[in-house]
């Protein structure tokens, strides 16, 4: 059996540093921190009181009041991204067969922050049972999806995906394999997460994962550095269009570039350290490229995990090491993370949106609040530490790594 092509046809971004496709890459390119001290709870008492919020937000300007009443801010932010990335596409779903049309995110932890609303609701008021009939609709990681389907008719293929730090990237693989198999014509793919709520940033802060720099938040993210002490908090929503290839040649529709490769693992290692030795990264690399039929020597760019955890920006670096060897020192690298934080289940489909860019523009992103580089990692790759680079992108890897050792790599070719 042939396999269909799968390209990227919309785009929709809800970032800590632009609510649009537009604005998040542009302050990408111009290397604006999303960080700040946090807004949605009082922070006082906490190791960490900064993270990456959005900014600007107001649901209201998306959705009727009833509609988003209903929704958990995890899903809320996914319709936003979705109805921007269904715009971009100029796909008319009511024009289709919504049969063929399915949507697949990734979610770390769903509704995290109604639990957290009912909870004190509860505690409050002598335990007195006063719960919204909605409430577990916005608890359930699945209905991220089911409102997006029912909103829009959709029939197809409707599901989340839940790994953690890795979430949109298996959904994003998902979604690719199911048009590859002829399954469906356009799956809208991608990923959500609303978790800056206390029990997130209290539970991180005891294991030591966030970063505690309360003193200069917009330098805190800085993967590679020396310096670097913990992860920062981030939240929002990315959307991708992903459609086979004759379907949107035969409506005309601007191509991104085309997904070519996925590839999964586990690290069996550890609940929340990755293997110094990156033998998981290594898998999950080299299945994605040999699923993509690509060498090595013809990725372009790597769109690291690049968290600005002590370990785990090292076991990248080895793992990546081993993959490509000396082709490395060709490449270049960077990592999103260092402006926009960590948005758990939803990072993969932002770093995806920067590598499909990057193919648009010729240009790659830096990195930024890097001052001394770690010297254990490698002194000869570009890690676009000094602006942005401006070169050629034809192939473009992204890795997404969560706890529990899960791993998936996507790759992104440029469509010609």
């Amino acid at each position: 059996m042939e396999l269909k092509r799968v390209v990227v046809t919309g785009l929709g971004a809800l970032t800590p540093i632009g609510n649009d496709v537009n604005s998040y890459w542009n302050s990408l390119l111009q290397g604006v921190s999303g960080a700040d001290y946090i807004t949605h709870f009082n922070p006082e008492k906490f190791q960490t009181r900064f993270a990456c919020e959005l900014k600007g937000f107001n649901v209201l300007d998306y959705l009727p009041g009833k509609e988003a009443q209903r929704m958990d801010p995890c899903a809320q932010y996914a319709m936003v991204s979705v109805m921007e990335a269904l715009r971009d596409s100029g796909l008319v779903l009511d024009e289709m067969n919504k049969r063929r049309v399915g949507v697949i995110f990734g979610t770390g932890v769903g509704g995290f922050t109604s639990m957290m609303d009912s909870a004190y609701a509860f505690y409050s008021n002598d335990y007195t049972p006063r719960f919204s009939p909605y409430l577990l609709l916005k608890v359930l990681a699945d209905m991220v999806t089911g409102y997006i389907s029912l909103k829009f008719g959709i029939q197809g293929p409707a599901y989340v995906t839940s790994s953690a730090c890795a979430s949109s990237g298996n959904a994003i693989g998902d979604a690719m394999r199911l048009i590859q198999l002829g399954k469906a014509d356009v799956i809208l793919t991608g990923g959500t997460e609303a978790s800056i709520v206390e029990t997130a940033i209290g539970g991180f802060n005891s294991m030591r994962a966030l970063s505690t720099r309360n003193d200069d938040p917009k330098h805190a993210s800085r993967p590679f550095d020396v310096d670097r002490d913990g992860f920062v908090m981030g939240e929002g929503s990315g959307t991708l269009v992903l459609e086979e290839l004759e379907h949107a040649l035969a409506r005309g529709a601007k191509i991104y570039g085309e997904l070519v490769g996925v590839g999964m693992s586990a690290d069996a290692y550890n609940a929340t350290a990755p293997n110094p030795n990156g033998d998981g990264a290594v898998i999950s690399m080299e299945q994605a490229l040999e699923d993509a039929q690509i060498r090595p020597e013809e990725v372009d760019y790597i769109n690291m995990h690049g968290t600005s955890t002590p370990i785990g920006d090292l076991s990248e670096c080895v793992a990546i090491q081993r993959v490509f060897g000396s082709h490395a020192e060709e490449m270049v690298f960077n990592s999103t993370k260092s402006m926009i934080g960590h948005l758990m289940g939803a990072g993969a489909a932002v770093e995806s949106i920067a590598i499909l860019l990057s193919m648009r523009d010729s240009v790659v992103h830096p990195t930024i609040n890097v001052e001394h580089l770690d010297p254990r990692l490698p002194q000869n790759w570009n890690y676009a530490l000094n602006g942005p680079v401006h070169r050629e992108v034809k192939v473009g890897l992204t890795n997404s790594f969560g706890f529990g050792g899960h791993n998936v790599s996507l790759i992104y070719k440029k469509y010609e």
